[in-house]
């Protein structure tokens, strides 16, 4: 079965982008409990030192072109709505989904490619969709047979995706991370079938059927295991599904967390025991569950409007879609840009989502985005990578981050702006005999009446940029 159009799912699906934004970006991060292993604190900060990494969506809802498993879903919000001929019956809709991995063989599966065109673009860390809330493994996975060695492509010698992913991004010196769903909609011990489900939550009381919980609690911990001991080194165990989690955790205060109706405990201090007894110092990001297992905080398609002391990643798309649709509206080189000054300015790390196609390619323009903005990273990285942010952070178009006895201010132009004669830094007073270059450039700059003097010779070598760095030491 094929859906007629990715095109018309795509308000669907762009609404179910904002909706689920507005539900990360409502927690409070007051509670931010900062990591006591030592190890982990090594860990923490040097990802707080790589600034970008990239994440990436894929699975058998890439070969449909629909939003990531939340069609399965049986809620009445934009990002859960079924498209096609078997939209009519949510029993047909799944057998049909569950029916996707007898067809899925992405032939053109090439994870040395996406490592270096990642590298290449200045990204430093990688993680990995290894199971989304489907259920369905992207890793050679003992407890489930709805998984990626259960296809056509289970003959190809690069069949255990997962591994390969992680491998190739390892050898270009990458931090690796597992992105993991802890609700899963497969599993007979999550979505019993004596109950139909009513929404993403368990689909019995836990507390009522212990046995059943249990069980489905062990599945959770031995698929983790898995990944943390079979799949070479991993730096950040990326958990996701923020309704799985104890009772006691949820913020009457925030509007989703109201809503979830069971204690769904998995144990999450067993998890993160064996895990790091596995990956010692691993981050372990269970978010939304504000506590001991969330290292860092992870807003979602949203930056926060003002500088956050504590760890955190944005984590967004490249175009429009989390997951792969035929036709994807890429944002522009210069707003990835401004994206990533904008965030390491206020102290966090860009995630950066590109969603493999069903014959495990990327689209070509991901490839020329990636290329563009290392372009940029190449002569302004110096401002980006172990910097620290520096008040004002953000004003106006300029954004600030420091390292040592240097101040690095990036200028955010505006598309196809040319530098004026003279620039003067909002929030900033300028020594008038500071030392003052342009990244990558030599030549020093004067200071008059707190501006920076721009001679025309200085504009036109270095050339159009979406943002323009300024190292002042």
């Amino acid at each position: 079965m094929k859906l007629k159009s990715a095109a018309i799912l795509l308000s669907g699906l762009l609404l179910g982008n904002l909706s689920l934004a507005q539900q990360h970006s409502e927690q409070n991060h007051s509670k931010y409990v900062a990591p006591t292993d030592p190890l982990v604190q090594q860990k923490l900060a040097k990802w707080q030192d790589v600034k970008f990494g990239l994440l990436m969506h894929w699975g058998t809802y890439s070969q449909w072109g629909i939003v990531e498993s939340w069609s399965l879903c049986p809620e009445d919000e934009g990002w859960c709505e079924r498209k096609g001929p078997h939209s009519h019956d949510w029993y047909e809709y799944k057998k049909a989904y569950e029916d996707i991995p007898k067809t899925f063989n992405p032939v053109k599966f090439n994870p040395e490619r996406w490592a270096t065109a990642a590298k290449n673009a200045g990204m430093k860390y990688v993680v990995f969709i290894t199971k989304h809330h489907d259920g369905f493994a992207m890793f050679d996975s003992k407890y489930t047979d709805y998984k990626i060695t259960n296809t056509p492509f289970k003959s190809n010698p690069k069949a255990n995706v997962t591994k390969e992913v992680l491998a190739a991004f390892r050898n270009q010196g990458f931090m690796t991370g597992t992105y993991f769903s802890k609700p899963d909609w497969n599993n007979e011990f999550y979505w019993w079938k004596y109950f139909p489900p009513k929404d993403r939550n368990v689909s019995y009381d836990p507390k009522k059927r212990p046995e059943l919980w249990n069980k489905f609690k062990d599945f959770t911990y031995n698929q983790i295991e898995e990944l943390m001991s079979d799949y070479g080194s991993v730096d950040i165990l990326w958990l996701d599904g923020g309704w799985v989690r104890p009772f006691s955790t949820i913020d009457p205060n925030i509007s989703w967390q109201k809503s979830i109706p069971y204690d769904q405990d998995i144990d999450m201090a067993k998890i993160a025991k064996m895990a790091r007894s596995h990956q010692p110092g691993l981050l372990v990001v269970d978010r939304t569950v504000t506590g001991e297992f969330e290292n860092y905080v992870t807003p979602e398609q949203s930056i926060p409007d003002h500088y956050m002391s504590i760890p955190w990643e944005s984590c967004m798309t490249m175009g429009d879609s989390w997951s792969y649709i035929p036709k994807e509206n890429f944002k522009s080189t210069q707003k990835l840009v401004h994206t990533l000054v904008d965030i390491v300015a206020k102290g966090g790390n860009l995630l950066l989502n590109v969603a493999p196609g069903p014959d495990g390619e990327w689209h070509e323009e991901a490839y020329q985005r990636l290329e563009e903005m290392g372009k940029w990273m190449n002569v302004n990285s110096v401002g980006i990578y172990e910097t620290k942010p520096l008040a004002p952070y953000r004003q106006g178009k300029w954004a600030y981050t420091k390292k040592g006895n240097t101040t690095y201010a990036f200028y955010l132009a505006d598309a196809g702006e040319k530098l004026p004669a003279t620039l003067k830094p909002e929030g900033l007073t300028l020594a008038p005999k500071a030392k003052i270059t342009f990244a990558g450039n030599k030549k020093a700059l004067k200071v008059k009446d707190g501006a920076i003097e721009i001679p025309a010779k200085s504009a036109g070598e270095i050339g159009l940029q979406p943002a323009y760095l300024f190292v002042i030491d």
